[in-house]
């Protein structure tokens, strides 16, 4: 099962943040808080989903999923996007140009401030401690490459929402501070729209991001390159003809592949061949969860 420590630290302090928010923005009537904390709020219910979806993809497989349950943690990450786009950015958007139309100051602002800095700081460490985790996973890949091309999208959608919401955080604080300092209140009502547009860029990063995984990804290259280099190492493979890698899940790699084998082996024989390179294969690549060798002559 995949790692879900960074889940639970996000999902802790996005209930503390939410619960902050709510009181400042009924305290202070600021549309920028008001729409932060739906935001915190939208989270919790989200890293609740990738929680279902991290259960999920631990099934085993079973008669009605040979292939197991792994892309059900893709399901639920797609969903939370797709939450993150309505729940969170649309509804922000919609309460900045309400608040346009009809602005209202901001009341005790300090409180504000004080909340939406208290905010900033839990938020950018639970932030850095997705970036940590980043670093762990990450290997010698740029932080913007691994986002690009990883597979944990339990940790890309954390990330996505915690750095989405240092950016509003950061937003909101400028909007309720410059609308306390002018009594403008349409500046509360355009750092509420600012926050709503970050959330919806996020959204549908995560989106495009998960959606490929979900209709079936490659796996990474590097575990082509395994089933290559190891069938090189076995005297009776004489080639790799074709090789088909799909993302099942976090950590779980189907493989299929045509080999060309020594024409002078039995039948008996390529059996035996083919069970061992896929034990070998698996001990070497341990993501690979399911693999099919099929012997050939062509491609």
């Amino acid at each position: 099962m995949s790692d879900t420590s960074h889940i639970f630290q996000s999902l802790a302090v996005n209930a503390t943040i939410a619960g902050a928010k709510t009181a400042a923005a009924v305290f202070t009537g600021s549309g920028a808080m008001l729409a932060e904390a739906i935001h915190s709020w939208s989270d919790c219910a989200n890293q609740l989903l990738l929680l279902i979806g991290v259960k999920q993809a631990a099934k085993p497989p079973d008669d009605r999923h040979p292939l197991g349950h792994g892309r059900a943690v893709y399901f639920w990450s797609f969903l939370v996007a797709l939450l993150l786009f309505t729940g969170g950015g649309v509804f922000s958007v919609y309460e900045g140009v309400h608040k346009l139309e009809h602005p209202e100051p901001v009341e005790n602002p300090l409180w504000a401030v004080g909340i939406l800095f208290f905010s900033l700081c839990l938020e950018g460490w639970a932030t850095l401690g997705n970036l940590k985790e980043i670093r762990k996973r990450k290997g010698s890949m740029t932080v913007v490459r691994y986002l690009q091309d990883t597979k944990d999208s339990d940790l890309i959608v954390v990330f996505g929402e915690n750095s989405a919401a240092v950016l509003g955080l950061v937003f909101a604080l400028g909007a309720v501070a410059v609308s306390w300092q002018t009594g403008d209140g349409r500046w509360d009502a355009a750092g509420s729209v600012l926050v709503g547009l970050v959330l919806i860029g996020v959204a549908v990063f995560l989106a495009v991001e998960v959606k490929s995984l979900l209709v079936g990804e490659r796996a990474d290259p590097s575990v082509e390159e395994a089933v290559r280099a190891l069938a090189a190492t076995r005297p009776n493979i004489h080639a790799v003809l074709r090789v088909i890698t799909v993302q099942q899940g976090p950590g779980q790699v189907m493989v299929a592949a045509k080999l060309k084998l020594n024409e002078a082996l039995t039948a008996a024989q390529v059996v035996d061949e083919l069970n061992a390179y896929e034990r070998e294969l698996k001990q070497k690549v341990p993501e690979v969860a399911f693999s099919f060798m099929e012997p050939d002559a062509v491609d």
